[in-house]
């Protein structure tokens, strides 16, 4: 079993991140409330190739927080842990606090 995944060409490991089910005033949140879809970026590949041959790099990196499209993605399950492997184009883009 393979413990660690590099992505090839523009693609993006992420791993969601799980919403909490208390906010901070110490109230419980139902599950039907609606929040973002976000995820932390575990790996990136190198990037792409132009008609040129010139390498496109990523502009996500690792550590980065990102906004997912609602459905999409292919789940990778390693080591007991899943994340999901999107193209860097359809991910909606990165969340900064």
């Amino acid at each position: 079993m393979a413990k660690r995944l590099l992505p090839t060409l523009n693609r993006v490991l992420v791993e969601k991140l799980l919403q909490p089910n208390k906010s901070a005033g110490g109230i419980l949140l139902p599950e039907t409330t609606k929040q973002l879809n976000s995820a932390k970026v575990v790996a990136v590949g190198p990037g792409e190739r132009d008609r040129d041959g010139k390498l496109i790099p990523v502009s996500l990196k690792e550590g980065d927080t990102v906004l997912l499209p609602e459905y999409g993605g292919t789940e990778v399950k390693l080591a007991e842990k899943e994340y999901l492997l999107f193209r860097e184009h359809d991910i909606l883009g990165r969340l900064e606090e």
